[in-house]
């Protein structure tokens, strides 16, 4: 059976194999192999470049990294069939092309110098989930927060009856409380971005044994520090022969804790959805149900949330695996690691639901007035606050048997403040109060400033 988005396993090779051809180039077999090559063409230039290392003249070979497409991988894995070693054929592959290019002997032999699979390993994961991060993952996250922004924006002012414990609550602004949910999307994008992607290059158990055997006059702490910082990574100097994947898990932690917020935000949607406070623009030839005509579900903040729950799933497995292994080493992060685009897969599904979802939204102005008219006991606080303020005895137990549990009309409500023994000027200012005015800074906070 040939690969087809209708026969993949996968949905995130199938059904949604489009809006994840960005990941796709780079968590890919192909991409993986493409990585491998690079390091160990870019570690042979660098040993090149090397002054104590006389018996490899200069030389640049990152065409072969540079030029590595299908035809390449599909060779790499015929090497591995012979093999059974999937680093060991990158290496292959590179000498054959180097041989090719008229690379003497010697110096072909230098291509996986002193090197550990994990070398060439470590430093690929870390490059392909550094540039995941900043290529793919953080525009998506940015335009999601955009987005909210946008919608916090225009529903600056627009009053909206709260909810806590799902009963009526103190009024807000929808906008504010989009607002909440960017900065805190926006924190959390900011610790995911704060996490520093490490590498190592020190060989079988992480001793730079046969380097010094080799070369017994090079500092190789140094000449492999400098290399793993030219690949735009942080030397991590104190490893076996893995890197422990420590900073792996916090990527994956800081990256969960940015979905968590994502499925508050969806069902706070989902919520306001169903409460009528939004409305979805309908779409001509989109069917919301088989049978039921007039429906028009949330179904991008249903997939986002579903998406996100599936990452978090399996970024949470990551950050408990990886950074354990057995002694020097053991194979169990391997397999485990081949599943990295596989999270972050479902994550940009996530943000990409959430987008369209977004795009969709209307506030339906009519309903919050309603709610909010229908709700004047929630002035209760502000009353009984100004009580206080003015010494009147027992003023929360009083606005309580007035108040709770109680539908009050604004009449009965300003009859009770019309009777307050406080400051006319204080009466004044409650009596003008109304559940759609008694927003406090809400709508300065909605625009994101404090």
């Amino acid at each position: 059976m040939s690969l087809d988005p209708l026969t993949a396993l996968s949905p995130l090779d199938g059904r949604y194999a489009k809006r994840l051809q960005p990941l796709g180039e780079i968590f890919s077999e192909l991409g993986l192999i493409r990585h491998r090559v690079l390091v160990e063409i870019r570690w042979l230039e660098h040993l090149a470049a090397e002054p104590g290392i006389d018996e490899l003249d200069s030389l640049s070979a990152r065409d072969i990294a540079d030029d590595f497409g299908l035809e390449e991988g599909l060779r790499v894995k015929q090497i591995e069939a012979r093999t059974n070693h999937d680093v060991k054929a990158v290496e292959y592959f590179i000498k054959e092309r180097l041989e090719a290019k008229g690379v003497p002997r010697l110096q072909r032999e230098f291509v996986h110098f002193a090197c550990t699979s994990e070398d060439i390993n470590n430093l690929a994961y870390a490059l392909m989930l550094s540039r995941a991060r900043e290529h793919v993952l953080v525009p998506a996250m940015r335009e999601l927060i955009a987005d909210i922004d946008e919608h916090a924006a225009r529903y600056a002012d627009l009053p909206m009856l709260s909810r806590t414990h799902g009963q009526p609550a103190t009024p807000t602004t929808l906008g504010k409380e989009l607002a909440n949910l960017a900065a805190r999307l926006e924190r959390q994008l900011g610790k995911f971005q704060a996490v520093t992607a490490l590498g190592k290059m020190n060989g079988a158990v992480g001793n730079f044994n046969a380097h010094l055997v080799a070369y017994p006059e090079l500092d190789w702490p140094d000449v492999a520090a400098r290399f793993v910082r030219s690949l735009g990574l942080e030397w991590n100097a104190y490893t076996t022969q893995i890197e422990p994947h420590d900073w792996i898990a916090e990527y994956c932690d800081a990256l969960a804790r940015f979905n968590t917020v994502l499925i508050d935000l969806c069902r706070d949607i989902w919520g306001y959805v169903a409460l009528g406070y939004f409305r979805q623009r309908a779409v001509c030839e989109e069917i919301g149900s088989s049978t039921m005509p007039h429906k028009v579900n949330p179904i991008d903040f249903e997939n986002a949330e579903g998406n996100s729950g599936l990452a978090n799933a399996l970024l949470g497995h990551f950050s408990a695996k990886l950074p354990i292994s057995r002694w020097q080493r053991d194979l169990t992060d391997s397999t485990v690691l081949r599943s990295a685009g596989v999270a972050l897969g479902h994550a940009l599904l996530a943000f990409l639901a959430c987008r369209r979802g977004f795009a969709r939204l209307e506030a339906d102005e009519s309903r919050l007035r309603e709610a909010l008219e229908a709700t004047w006991e929630v002035l209760a606080e502000p009353i009984q606050t100004v009580m206080r303020r003015y010494g009147v005895e027992q003023p929360y137990e009083k606005l309580k048997a007035l108040t709770r549990g109680e539908r009050i009309e604004p009449g009965a409500l300003r009859d009770f403040v019309a009777a307050l023994d406080i400051p006319q000027t204080a009466k004044a200012r409650l009596l003008e109060l109304t559940p759609a005015t008694y927003i406090g800074n809400a709508a300065r906070q909605a625009r994101r400033k404090t």
